[in-house]
């Protein structure tokens, strides 16, 4: 893994915008995309940035089930607020969170991502260690499938509703296998919060009780920290 410590988010944005446009110089095509708040900020940039996506297709990680795609708490919103109305993709895929048969939904965005090789894919980390929705306990060879989210992810998550009782309990999510077939990897982290699971990421023992140490067996990682979530790491 190469890691880069940045003083703040602000920080680690910009670093991560300019990894993009460099893979995309490079040729790369296929972004895989995460939510939540800690791309905010990358998303910030790459709106400014000189990347023109409308030759490109993005894949999104995951989506709540039972939301609507105009749900204003649903991913597939939060990516049109925050990129795609700025920086439209030729194609954007995320799963419908309001598909009428479940194993019907997870076919088809296994169907998505075999025939769009992720070139770049974008990830968070969850206090757990989770990746995607991957809750710890998740199997590494996993690909798409409706999860249940645990009592931490939901809590966490709680903040963005107005009632506790409306934050999902399920999820739509690429599995581990999906992600570790992406060509790069990028992981952000910002906060104290954070610094635990960076640990254990970067040097605990590979295990499903944190999902994302299997990145560690990836060729192509790089983890942005801010000084707060890196404060476990080695100096």
């Amino acid at each position: 893994m190469n890691i880069i410590v940045v003083k703040d988010s602000l920080a680690g944005g910009r670093k991560a915008s300019e990894l993009f446009y460099s893979a995309y110089v490079s040729g790369a095509r296929v972004f895989g995309l995460a939510t939540g708040s800690t791309p905010v900020t990358t998303y910030q940039y790459l709106v400014k940035s000189k990347i023109d996506f409308s030759n490109c297709i993005s894949i999104n990680l995951d989506e709540y089930v039972g939301l609507k795609p105009t749900n204003e708490q649903s991913y597939r919103y939060y990516m049109e607020k925050n990129l795609f109305e700025f920086k439209p993709f030729k194609q954007s895929y995320l799963p419908q969170g309001d598909a009428a048969d479940p194993a019907k939904e997870v076919e088809r965005y296994d169907r998505v991502i075999a025939d769009n090789p992720i070139d770049l894919q974008l990830l968070g980390i969850g206090r757990n260690g989770h990746i995607g929705f991957n809750e710890p306990g998740s199997s590494f060879d996993l690909t798409t499938h409706k999860v249940a989210l645990t009592p931490s992810t939901i809590e966490a998550n709680a903040r963005f509703f107005e009632d506790e009782k409306d934050v999902p309990k399920y999820a739509y999510s690429m599995g581990i296998g999906s992600i570790m077939k992406s060509k790069s990897i990028i992981l952000e982290a910002f906060g104290e919060d954070k610094a635990n699971a960076i640990y254990d990421m970067v040097e605990g023992d590979v295990t499903e009780q944190c999902p994302a140490s299997i990145l560690q067996k990836h060729p192509n990682v790089t983890v942005i920290v801010d000084e707060a979530a890196a404060t476990r790491l080695k100096k």
